[in-house]
């Protein structure tokens, strides 16, 4: 019962970190003010958030795979490929969330997409440091103690 609880609470104490850094992105873009009139439906700009986002989830999906074990769940044996693939989806997802946000006109309800290219700014930055913490695990891994690199 307790672990259960622990879980609960840190998935909430998760979630609202993200909220808030996900505002925190609207509101230095200068975009976090709601819309009088909403669009409702899937504009352009939302499936290109929408599209970053998901990119940028799965950069984590294989950043912590990546960390969790490197070489049996990726098929490569050096681990380096989970690393790189999490930190160029990461990147891509970030760069694209980034763009969207920026060239958006409105806040959310727009239709620009803004609330989806915060997250995947936000979650591509997150793929980004996983994997590059397990880009820089696997390179201590390659590296024999004793030998000068």
């Amino acid at each position: 019962m307790k672990r259960t609880l622990g879980i609960l609470a840190a998935a909430l104490v998760t979630g609202a970190i993200f909220a808030a850094l996900v505002y925190a992105v609207l509101a230095v873009a200068h975009v976090a003010e709601p819309a009088g009139k909403t669009v409702s439906g899937l504009t352009s700009r939302r499936l290109w958030a929408t599209a970053s986002a998901g990119l940028a989830l799965a950069g984590i999906v294989l950043g912590g795979l990546a960390l969790a074990r490197p070489s049996s769940r990726l098929g490569i044996e050096s681990g380096r490929f989970g690393a790189v693939a999490a930190l160029a989806a990461g990147l891509i997802a970030g760069v694209n969330g980034g763009l969207n946000v920026a060239v958006a006109t409105g806040g959310p309800g727009t239709g620009n997409g803004v609330v989806g290219g915060a997250a995947a700014f936000v979650l591509g930055l997150i793929a980004v440091a996983l994997g590059g913490r397990a880009l820089v695990r696997t390179r201590r891994t390659v590296l024999q103690p004793g030998r000068a690199a």
